[in-house]
C-alpha cells in the first residue's frame, strides 16, 4: 500500500467515520475505499470549523475531527481556521498536501511546518513513506494529551506515492491523565472552606474531561456559586440556584457581582488567558488555578495555588476532601447563597423586561433571544452564537441545561464560524436540534455551506439577524458608515436558503418566532433539509455589561 492508504487505514483504526475536506488531496479517495465519509465544504475553513464542532463535543468519547485539503493555496487558506481553533484549544488533525520534499523551503511553495508551527500544538512532514506510522502516533498522542489543540502532518505528495512496509508498528496512543499534588490540593480546600465569599470559575476543560456533574457536586457541597467561561458556558446548569451565567464581555448581572465582591477565586479547566471578547479576573483576588496546562500557572495572573491536571481527577479529589473536613453533608442546608444569588437575578431580568419583551419594529435582538429561549427544548437542542453582537446580546439570556447544549467561543471571533460549527455538531449528535445565531455580515462568510449540510445530510436550523449593517460599527466609523453606508449590506438570506436546497422562513412579527422554530425542527428532522429564519431586526446598542 501507499502512504495515503496507510494515512487511510490508520484513520479508520482508529475510529474516524468522516473526514472534512476541499477540494483534492489524494487521501480524499484513499480514506473513501476505506469506508470513511469525505464531506467536501465550500471552503477549506468551513470544513475546518466544521470538524471543531465535532471534536468539541466527542473529544471527551476520544472522537475528534479531521480536516485534509490541497497543499499551495489550499493550506494557504486553512490558515484562520487551524488559528481559531489554537485559540479555542479544539483538537483536530489537519492533513494537508505538501509540494514535496525536494521544493518546501522554496519560494513561493508553502510550508506547512514552518508556517503553522505557532498555531498548532505539533507540526510535522511525512519525508519517507516508512516514518507514516511514527508519525500519525506522534500527531494522536499530541492531540489527545496536555491542552487541547490541532495538530498538523503534512503529506509530501514525492514520497506519499511510496510503498509503506510497516504499518504493523502502528500503535494507537492513549490518553494520559494528570492529577494535582495532594498538598497543593489540601492548601487549596482549606483556602476555599476559609473563604469569606469564594467563587468558581469553570471553563472548557470541564466538558472536555466530562467533569460537570462533578462541578455541581463541589458547588453544591460547599455553596459556592459558578461562573462558567465562554466557551465553558454549559458546564453547569444555568437554571441551578447556584449558577451565576456565562462570562463573555457580556454576563448576567451575578457574574459582575460575584466577580467583583469575590475573595477566593478558584479557577477549573480555563486558560485565563485574557482576550478582548472575556472578562479579567479583578485585581486582590486569592487565585487557585487548575489546568492541564503548567504553561497556563502565572500567565496573566499571580497564582497563589496552582493545580496541574484533568478537571475531572481535580474535582474528585477536592470533593472528597471537602467531605472528610466539613462531611458528607457538607454546607447544602446554608442557604444565604443561593438567596442572594435569586435576588440579583430578579433584579436583572427586571431591568431587562421591557427589551426581553419588546414589540419593537423591526423586531428588538432581545426579543428575539428570548422567544427562542422559550420555545426550544433545551435538552434536546444544541445552540451557538457566531461574533459581534449576536454574542454579546445572546450570551446572557439564553439558558444553558446540559453539558454541551451550547457552544460557545470566542476567544478569536471570525465571522461566520457559526454555520460550519454547527455542521460538525449534527454530525456529532444526529439526534439534536442543532441551531446557529449569526448576523447578516457572519453569514456572507459561510452561508454558501448551508448547501453542504444539505448535501451531507446534516440540517441545521439558522437564525439570522438581518438588519441591513454591520452591528455598532457606525460607533467607531461615523463617516465611513454615515456618509458612505460602508458596513450596509442587504440580501434575501431566505431566497438564498431555498436556492442552496433548504427552506427560508421570513419573519417580521415577533409572535412569528416561536412557531417558525418548531416548523424548523420539524423540517430538520423529517425533511432532512437546513432551514434559515431570515429575522428582520434593528440594530441595538444595549448590552448587559458592568455597570459599577
Amino acid at each position: 500500500m501507499n502512504g495515503y492508504e496507510a494515512v487511510a487505514k490508520i484513520l479508520k483504526q482508529e475510529g474516524f467515520e468522516w473526514m472534512a475536506c476541499f477540494p483534492a488531496n489524494p487521501l480524499i479517495e484513499a480514506v473513501a475505499k476505506e469506508g470513511i465519509r469525505p464531506f467536501v465544504f465550500r471552503q477549506e475553513r468551513g470544513g475546518i470549523m466544521a470538524a471543531d464542532g465535532f471534536s468539541r463535543l466527542m473529544a471527551e468519547q476520544g472522537k475528534f475531527g479531521v480536516f485534509a485539503c490541497q497543499g499551495g493555496p489550499g493550506i494557504e487558506n486553512a490558515f484562520g481556521g487551524i488559528a481559531q481553533a489554537s485559540s479555542e484549544g479544539v483538537p483536530i488533525i489537519f492533513l494537508p498536501d505538501g509540494p514535496g520534499n525536494g521544493v518546501t523551503a522554496t519560494s513561493p511553495n508553502f510550508s506547512g511546518p514552518d508556517n503553522f508551527k505557532n498555531i498548532t500544538k505539533w507540526a510535522q512532514s511525512v519525508t519517507c513513506a516508512d516514518r507514516i506510522p511514527s508519525l500519525m502516533r506522534q500527531a494522536l498522542s499530541q492531540m489527545k494529551n496536555g491542552r487541547p489543540g490541532p495538530v498538523l502532518l503534512e503529506l509530501q505528495r514525492d514520497v506519499m506515492g511510496d510503498e509503506v512496509p510497516n504499518l504493523d508498528e502502528f500503535h494507537s496512543s492513549s490518553r494520559y491523565i494528570a492529577a494535582p499534588d495532594k498538598s497543593d490540593l489540601r492548601a487549596a480546600v482549606k483556602k476555599l472552606l476559609a473563604a469569606k465569599r469564594p467563587v468558581i470559575w469553570a471553563g472548557q476543560g470541564v466538558l472536555y474531561a466530562g467533569a460537570a456533574a462533578k462541578l455541581v457536586e463541589l458547588a453544591e457541597l460547599t455553596q459556592i456559586p459558578v461562573i462558567t467561561t465562554m466557551p465553558g458556558k454549559s458546564a453547569i446548569d444555568e437554571r441551578h440556584p447556584l449558577a451565576l451565567g456565562a462570562a463573555n464581555k457580556t454576563a448576567p448581572k451575578g457574574v459582575w457581582e460575584w466577580l467583583k465582591s469575590s475573595d477566593v477565586l478558584f479557577a477549573i479547566g480555563a486558560s485565563l488567558t485574557k482576550t478582548n471578547f472575556g472578562i479579567n479576573i479583578p485585581a486582590e483576588k486569592t487565585l487557585i488555578h487548575s489546568t492541564a496546562n503548567y504553561d497556563d500557572i502565572d500567565k496573566e495572573y499571580t497564582t497563589e495555588i496552582g493545580l496541574v491536571g484533568d478537571a475531572m481527577k481535580t474535582l474528585c479529589m477536592m470533593v472528597d476532601e471537602i467531605k472528610a473536613e466539613i462531611g458528607e453533608e457538607g454546607r447544602r442546608s446554608d442557604t444565604s447563597t443561593r438567596e442572594s444569588i435569586a435576588e440579583v437575578k430578579k433584579e436583572w431580568m427586571a431591568d431587562w423586561s421591557e427589551l426581553l419583551n419588546s414589540s419593537m419594529d423591526p423586531i428588538n435582538p432581545y426579543r428575539l433571544v428570548n422567544e427562542i429561549d422559550k420555545a426550544v427544548d433545551h435538552e434536546t437542542t444544541i445552540v451557538t452564537h457566531d461574533a459581534g453582537h449576536p454574542r454579546d446580546q445572546i450570551m446572557p439570556f439564553y439558558t444553558a441545561t446540559v453539558p454541551h447544549s451550547y457552544i460557545g467561543w470566542g476567544k478569536s471571533t471570525h465571522l461566520g464560524y457559526g454555520i460550519p460549527l454547527m455542521i460538525g455538531a449534527k454530525l456529532a449528535r444526529p439526534d439534536k436540534f442543532c441551531l446557529n445565531f449569526m448576523g447578516d455580515a457572519a453569514f456572507g462568510m459561510s452561508g454558501l455551506d448551508l448547501e453542504t449540510s444539505n448535501r451531507i445530510g446534516a440540517p441545521i436550523t439558522t437564525v439570522l439577524l438581518n438588519n441591513g449593517t454591520m452591528g455598532g460599527y457606525n460607533r467607531a466609523l461615523p463617516t465611513a458608515m454615515g456618509e458612505f453606508g460602508a458596513g450596509n449590506m442587504t440580501g434575501d438570506y431566505a431566497g438564498i436558503a431555498e436556492d442552496l436546497g433548504g427552506v427560508g422562513i421570513r419573519i417580521t412579527d415577533p409572535t412569528e418566532i416561536g412557531p417558525a422554530l418548531t416548523k424548523a425542527r420539524q423540517i430538520n428532522f423529517d425533511e432532512g433539509k437546513s432551514v434559515l429564519l431570515d429575522v428582520k431586526t434593528q440594530q441595538e446598542l444595549n448590552f448587559s455589561e458592568y455597570k459599577g
